[in-house]
């Protein structure tokens, strides 16, 4: 999902401006996980038992593909076509939501009364966060994406090319969603973003008027290999779960590889992440993927075994600073790129270690004119990626030749 600052922008991931009757908790929840790392928990239950953060990828049939380290979505197959199943993580009471996959032009099966239909393969894609827009680019369908919910919040170029060509409209978010602009167009597919009190019932103009809308949970689940896998999703929709398999395969072989080295670490460094919002600490809990980064990239993180129901610990900056007063290293400060922009938002910061020593890095590099960073979309699907910067800073050692491609230091 997209990137946030504290001022208003972005929200959850989402390309869109953080709506102030958010509840409390998500607001928690969501700081935390742009200023410190999209700090997450599992909200419901999961829909079957949990798996390894690391096992080996299982082998797919032919023409399918299997959900090895997400809990929010299972992909079922039963002659030619597919069925989605979308946990409800926000609303335990709620029901999980169902949708049948149908090729293009076939009678509907029987079964599944409850069930949303979606023709296959998707022809056209609204996304109405980065995150899905990341997700079609990284399946190489970046053409399929016909509209977004902000053209600001975009960072994959075939994309951003096609903005600039007028072939991808605006279509906004939240209260701001323009119904009719998505009626008139009618797209395959409006894939959202599940929120509380905006699950699928929220949509229910669209579905009236015959357009689809899958919800897209990734943001609550606590590893970032899960996280990554919900491209599965989207590749069971196009039919390419052949290519979903290889590409994902591949990135979950190098970042169980690259976690070995981390675990493999001599020293494990402590770290401090994220910023101070409006007097709160907002940082991940025990439960949280950046919490598993930071296990994965041989880091000691003070709250690793803290949990919190909203996935983020709201904290004081006298909780955090005695930590941040004797830390290593200093991750994810918002949109700051200098040490002086730090220091002017609190003079305080001067005291911690990693702001003496020169350890203060933000995963902010990869952000564009438009002010979209793209550590929140394609960062989203290449953990391994991350993972490697993560080692790089914190273990020098052991990837000696990499160059950052997300985070970089404050000067």
């Amino acid at each position: 999902m997209p990137h946030l600052s504290p001022s208003p922008g972005r929200a959850g991931g989402l390309a869109f401006p953080f709506p102030a009757r958010r509840s409390s908790w998500l607001l928690g929840l969501l700081l935390a996980s742009h200023l410190v790392g999209w700090g997450q928990a599992q909200v419901g239950p999961p829909s079957r038992p949990a798996r390894a953060a690391h096992a080996a990828p299982t082998p797919a049939v032919a023409g399918r593909t299997t959900v090895q380290y997400a809990k929010g979505f299972r992909l079922d197959y039963a002659g030619n076509y597919k069925v989605i199943t979308v946990q409800n993580p926000f609303e335990p009471q709620a029901k999980a939501v169902r949708y049948l996959l149908v090729p293009r032009g076939a009678t509907r099966p029987a079964g599944y009364p409850d069930a949303q239909v979606i023709e296959t393969p998707l022809r056209s894609l609204v996304g109405l966060s980065s995150m899905h827009v990341a997700l079609a680019d990284f399946l190489g369908a970046s053409d399929l994406v016909v509209g977004v919910g902000s053209f600001k919040y975009v960072s994959a170029p075939r994309v951003r090319q096609r903005i600039a060509a007028g072939q991808v409209y605006e279509v906004g978010q939240g209260k701001e969603l323009n119904n009719e602009l998505l009626i008139a167009h009618h797209p395959d597919l409006v894939m959202t973003t599940g929120w509380p009190g905006e699950g699928i019932d929220h949509f229910q103009t669209l579905r009236a008027a015959g357009v689809p809308v899958l919800i897209n949970s990734e943001w609550v689940e606590t590893t970032p290999l899960a996280r990554a896998e919900w491209v599965k999703v989207l590749a069971a929709l196009l039919n390419k779960e052949s290519v979903v398999n290889q590409k994902f395969d591949a990135v979950a072989r190098e970042y169980q590889r690259l976690a070995a080295l981390g675990h493999g670490a001599a020293k494990k460094p402590g770290v401090v992440v994220g910023l101070p919002f409006k007097d709160v600490w907002y940082v991940p809990d025990a439960d949280s993927y950046m919490a598993q980064f930071l296990r994965d990239a041989g880091a000691t993180y003070h709250w690793d075994r803290t949990k919190a129901p909203s996935g983020s610990l709201a904290l004081s900056f006298e909780a955090v600073a005695p930590v941040a007063l004797g830390a290593d290293y200093w991750l994810q400060t918002g949109s700051l790129t200098t040490k002086a922009a730090l220091l002017a938002q609190d003079g305080r910061y001067a005291a911690f270690a990693p702001v003496k020593n020169n350890r203060v890095f933000n995963n902010n590099l990869r952000t564009n004119a438009q002010g979209s960073n793209d550590y929140w979309e394609s960062g989203a699907l290449r953990p391994d990626l991350v993972l490697a910067d993560l080692l790089h800073i914190l273990h020098p050692e052991l990837l000696p030749t990499w160059t950052l491609r997300y985070y970089r230091p404050l000067r």
